[in-house]
Parts: structure tokens; C-alpha cells; sequence
């Protein structure tokens, strides 16, 4: 995306119910906060919509159950996060301005509460594993995403599922070495050194990067102008020679290792944002494309 194209904002936030009808509160002020991690448990927001009617507050917190956040530029515009509200909040900052908060869970209720009862025939694959563990999940609003084909091994006899759904898919994938997590209400699979397919997303001066990346323990840390482009898992491409080495002598995990062909990928990130204000930027924590991070470790973007 070129310097000339990062302009014009663009944000949309709608709440809907459960019968699909919803509500656009994207001509508000409205200040966001979004934090995804390849970590499987729910990804989270807390977004603040200034200056609501009484009456539509009320609504909100009876009738609305889903929130959908889009954000970016008009010329690079999409999904940052589709989830479930979790809570609501209301407040002042001053005598004029009052505000209500949306605290949202992606695919929250599906981890919390999904269960799954069901016999797979002996012939199955591991792949059928984890559909089936992802339907058990579909009443939460959770689909299959980018599901990465494991090992093809086949069951030696059936196989009886019961229990709760997350679990089965952290099984499959400590089985095949691969990660599981929701993305917008999507499972995504992949192996650990696996990348989502596509173009990887070019971080330059000219493009939004902002300050300089940092290499550290848990990653190369950097910050740009807000691209929905930037997801888990997506390629990033950084030259080396952009990339700040963090002093840490008292360290005891050695530092992320630089990509030899400049390649990352993205393990957390957050969207921050102000439409009317002026933070409208995407951090992340990346690791080369060729390493993995240890099983289990959770990595958070500040």
C-alpha cells in the first residue's frame, strides 16, 4: 500500500442481534482497543461509543449480542474483529460527554460452552477430527477458516468424541505440531512454521511502518498505520536492516532470530484506534517465518 493511499479513514461498528438485525454506530466517536494472539483462547476488544441516546444505550445492552468492527482506509478497508458481547458499561468523562463500553470475546462463548458428542468411524483422519470439532461449535457462530491439512494418518478403529470441543482441538493439534485459534469467529489450523497463503505485507517507511522495529526475547516488535491486511499468521516482509537489537543483558531466553529472507510471521497483534482522534495503528510481535514459537507460550502485543 503506497504513502499517497494512507488517507481518508474509514471505520464502521455495528452491533446486531440474534436474529441478524443491527445497529451502525459508525457515525459516533469511537475509540478501540483489539488484541489477537495465535494462543488459542479468545481474542478480545473493548470498544468506547461516545454520546448515544439514553434510549439506544438501553438498547444495546437488552437486545444486541454481536459486534462487528471494520476499520482501516478507504482504500485498504476491512474485518478487525467479529465477536460476541461480553459486557457492557456505561460512564462519563465529563459533564457533556458520556460513553457506553463494549467488552467483546471472538468466538468467547464457543470456547467457554461448546460441546461435542459424536463417533467417528474407524478410517478417519485427523482432519475429520478437527471438522468435527469445529461443527460441534457452529450453534456459537463458529466456522471452519483457514484449516491447514494435517497428518493424513487414518483412526485403526473408531473413535468416540465427548467433551468439551476445545479440547479436542488442542489435541489435534499438540498430534501435528500445529496451532489452533479463532479469527473472527474462524478457526484457523496451522503448523507451527506455517504462514496463511497470500502476498506477504511490505513494512517500509513508504508504507505506514512507523519508528523502528526492535528485536527482542519475545519477537520483532514493530508499529504501523492501522492495515486489516496485518492478521495472525499473515507474512510480513521487514529488511533486516530497519531492525533495532534490544539491549537486555540480564535475558535469559536468547532474542528472536532475524529472517534470512525477510519473512515474518505475525503471533499477536493489536488495532488501536480513534476516530476523531489520532491513533490509528496495528502492533505486532513477529517471529521469521522459520521459527516457531514453543508450544504453549503466550506472546501479547502491547
Amino acid at each position: 500500500m503506497a504513502s499517497d493511499s494512507q488517507y481518508l479513514r474509514a471505520c464502521s461498528l455495528i452491533v446486531t442481534n440474534s436474529s441478524g438485525n443491527g445497529l451502525d454506530l459508525s457515525s459516533l466517536r469511537v475509540v478501540f482497543n483489539v488484541k489477537k494472539t495465535s494462543d488459542q483462547t479468545p481474542n478480545s476488544m473493548i470498544v468506547r461509543v461516545y454520546n448515544l441516546t439514553d434510549a439506544t444505550q438501553k438498547q444495546i445492552q437488552k437486545e444486541f449480542t454481536k459486534v462487528i468492527l471494520q476499520a482501516g482506509y478507504q482504500s485498504n478497508y476491512g474485518v478487525i474483529f467479529s465477536g460476541n458481547i461480553k459486557d457492557i458499561k456505561f460512564g462519563r468523562e465529563n459533564a457533556t460527554d458520556k460513553y457506553i463500553e463494549i467488552f467483546a470475546g471472538d468466538g468467547d462463548e464457543a470456547y467457554n460452552f461448546s460441546v461435542i458428542n459424536r463417533t467417528l468411524a474407524s478410517g478417519a483422519t485427523l482432519k475429520d477430527q478437527i471438522n468435527a470439532s469445529i461443527d460441534s461449535m457452529s450453534s456459537a457462530g463458529i466456522s471452519a477458516g483457514y484449516i491447514e491439512d494435517p497428518t493424513p494418518q487414518a483412526l485403526p478403529r473408531g473413535k468416540v468424541m465427548f467433551g468439551m470441543s476445545r479440547d479436542y482441538l488442542r489435541q489435534s493439534a499438540l498430534t501435528s505440531v500445529a496451532t489452533w485459534s479463532v479469527q473472527d469467529l474462524k478457526v484457523q489450523f496451522l503448523k507451527r512454521t506455517s504462514l496463511l497463503p497470500g502476498e506477504a505485507v511490505v513494512l517500509n517507511s513508504k508504507t505506514g511502518l512507523i519508528g523502528i522495529p526492535i528485536q527482542t526475547n519475545a519477537g520483532i516488535e514493530t508499529t504501523c498505520l492501522l492495515n486489516p491486511l496485518l492478521t495472525i499468521n499473515a507474512k510480513v516482509s521487514l529488511n533486516e536492516n530497519l531492525i533495532s537489537g534490544a539491549v537486555d543483558d540480564n535475558a535469559e531466553k536468547p532474542k528472536a532470530s532475524f529472517a534470512t529472507d525477510g519473512i515474518y510471521r505475525i503471533l499477536s497483534l493489536s488495532y488501536v484506534g480513534d476516530t476523531f482522534g489520532t491513533e490509528w495503528y496495528t502492533k505486532m510481535v513477529c517471529l521469521a517465518a522459520d521459527q516457531s514459537a514453543p508450544a504453549g507460550e503466550e506472546v501479547s502485543s502491547s
